[in-house]
């Protein structure tokens, strides 16, 4: 059954958005890391997804076939670390200061956070009702042969 593919495509919806939950949670939890295992303050993380499928947006808008305009849903293809500078901050009696007294924390921003984590969530919300409404859609296929 064809639309039963759809439950793949929801199916790396939740693992995509479980995943950027994950990333956006690290950035929170670390927000005040001003050493990590490589010395320098913790670098903020992204997550980049994309289309499962090889081919571009103006290929399947192009094509005739019905069966190419099937997606094949989402995946994650980078990890990307932030390339803006880090917060300095003023305490010379951190143990972590600088020899002018400054300390580099991560420039990671709360509220842009939360409203990402608020995103990845209502994503992860409307991929679980896309499976629920497949799983109706095949009960009541079941039903007409009753």
């Amino acid at each position: 059954m064809a639309f039963l593919s759809s439950l793949n495509i929801a199916g790396s919806g939740l693992t995509a958005q479980r995943f950027r939950m994950d990333v956006i949670s690290q950035n929170i939890a670390n927000s005040e890391t001003t050493t990590t295992e490589i010395g320098e303050a913790y670098i903020k993380k992204s997550v980049v997804m994309k289309e499962k499928t090889g081919s571009s947006f103006s290929d399947v808008l192009g094509s005739t076939s019905a069966s190419s305009k099937v997606g094949r849903g989402v995946e994650i293809s980078d990890v990307e670390e932030d390339s803006t500078a880090f917060k300095l901050v003023y305490d010379p009696t951190n143990a972590e200061a600088d020899e002018t007294g400054y300390v580099k924390y991560p420039d990671i921003d709360m509220v842009e956070e939360m409203m990402d984590l608020m995103s990845a969530t209502r994503s992860y919300q409307a991929n679980i009702t896309s499976i629920n409404a497949v799983k109706a859609m095949a009960s009541s296929a079941l039903q007409i042969g009753k």
